[in-house]
């Protein structure tokens, strides 16, 4: 992976990387559904779910916005900042779950360089545009800008 200066980070604005695919497995969102207690029958059973109009269970949306931090270590050419002392998330300005993704569906994440700016020296602030596509599907599953803070 390259490396680059914090500078030539927020030289970056407006590009785009792209992750390798990744299966969401029925297991996965089994775990997802144990790990938050939310065990809809949507997500968690499939007879129950193959009767409704999605024909089978589907991720949590919030299955789908955590699986950010796999598909961000799944960009074969994301630039790593040089001199990194901790990243972390800061929050969200919008999250817009656009269509489901379907038990043993493929995804990758889309990530957009928006924002790039200083904080306060040595604290920069990120935000990304992050959208989850859906192998074979013209719609994405969801779109989400996100914030990050960097320390140097």
């Amino acid at each position: 992976m390259p490396t680059i200066t914090v500078q030539e980070m927020a030289q970056r604005l407006g590009t785009e990387t792209v992750s390798d695919w990744v299966e969401v497995s029925q297991e996965m969102i089994d775990k997802f559904a144990d790990a938050t207690g939310d065990h809809q029958f949507i997500h968690v059973n499939p007879q129950m779910a193959a009767m409704t109009p999605f024909g089978g269970t589907i991720a949590h949306g919030f299955l789908t916005l955590s699986l950010m931090p796999l598909l961000a270590s799944k960009v074969a050419d994301a630039p790593q900042i040089e001199g990194v002392k901790m990243g972390i998330n800061y929050g969200g300005n919008k999250v817009r779950f656009l269509q489901p993704v379907r038990s043993g569906k493929r995804v990758r994440g889309r990530f957009k360089l928006i924002e790039f700016a200083e904080k306060r020296p040595g604290q920069w602030q990120q935000t990304n545009e992050f959208t989850v596509e859906i192998e074979g599907e013209e719609k994405p599953a969801m779109i989400a800008e996100w914030i990050s803070q960097i320390f140097v």
